[in-house]
């Protein structure tokens, strides 16, 4: 009797693509999909649950909103399950939680950026970035996997595990499918979305910077939401973001763990670049769970030149 082919799907799954393109180790993917999982979860509770404060705040004194907290327990039931994960870094928590000490991977979290625009229905995210062991110590390049998640008019994923970037669709019946594979970001930005932008007013590099945009005629693409900001860079294949820091945030406003980190590595993965100014992200040791860093990331010769100012 003959054997027939086996063929791939019209529209691959996302643990379709894990297991044959990116070929990852199968803890690796099953811990990948099981976060895809959560993340339809977190989708869900977007479009339904009330967005008004918790009543408590997180580790660094803000509010939190109850889709913070929903957000926070989905992912944190999702992992507990998976019996993959050793510990987990969350913006939410105040310190490491401990799940399973014989477990292979930690996995650090934003579970819900851009919270606080909620209430005006613009675009929101999850930022994650999965290590193998433990996390302090180590740098963002030691990431086996990152990706993130856009609830906006669609919601999309995006994910990398060291062979290029790709995007995935959550269709009409709960499955994520390829969207777009290997995307790319060229070296030249057209658009630029500047961060924390009050702290022209006493860094006179970054007002420098800023100028130098304004005579480029380059395009503002700027929302209050990280995800949505990179993905702008990545979807488009170009662009610059940056957040440095000013008298508030002298070590920048954003934090290296759970949200410059996985970024920087999805950058450099499609081609871009990142940077704190004088190193690149993916080059800076985790030393406390809180760290924050400036970020330059995006187009390669726009970080270059943006260093270039901030070093005068």
């Amino acid at each position: 009797m003959a054997m027939s082919r086996f063929s791939a799907p019209e529209r691959e799954s996302l643990n379709f693509h894990l297991f044959q393109k990116a070929k990852v180790p199968h803890d690796l993917r099953h811990l990948i999909v099981d976060i895809s999982r959560a993340t339809k979860y977190i989708s869900y509770a977007i479009q339904t649950t009330d967005t008004g404060l918790s009543g408590d705040k997180n580790k660094y004194g803000e509010e939190q909103l109850k889709l913070d907290v929903l957000s926070d327990d989905i992912l944190k039931r999702f992992l507990s399950e998976t019996n993959l994960v050793r510990s987990y870094i969350s913006e939410e928590q105040k310190d490491i939680v401990e799940l399973s000490s014989d477990a292979p991977y930690s996995v650090v979290f934003d579970p819900l950026d851009g919270s606080s625009l909620v209430d005006t229905n613009f675009a929101i995210g999850t930022i994650v970035g999965i290590y193998e062991g433990d996390v302090l110590g180590r740098k963002p390049r030691d990431q086996v996997a990152a990706l993130y998640v856009l609830y906006g008019p669609r919601t999309i994923l995006v994910y990398s595990t060291g062979n290029g970037v790709h995007e995935f669709l959550l269709n009409d019946v709960g499955e994520y499918v390829v969207l777009r594979e290997f995307l790319g970001v060229g070296d030249d930005a057209k658009n630029y979305s500047p961060g924390n932008l009050r702290a022209i007013n006493e860094n006179e590099s970054y007002r420098k910077a800023m100028m130098q945009w304004l005579k480029e005629e380059k395009t503002l693409r700027y929302s209050g939401c990280m995800v949505a900001d990179i993905h702008h860079i990545i979807s488009k294949g170009q662009g610059i973001f940056t957040n440095v820091g000013g008298s508030k945030y002298p070590e920048g406003k954003l934090r290296l763990v759970f949200e410059c980190g996985p970024f920087s590595y999805l950058m450099e993965q499609a081609g871009g670049a990142s940077s704190d100014g004088k190193n690149p992200i993916l080059d800076r040791k985790i030393e406390k769970v809180d760290a924050r860093t400036p970020i330059i990331i995006g187009s390669k010769n726009d970080v270059r030149a943006i260093e270039t100012l901030l070093r005068q």
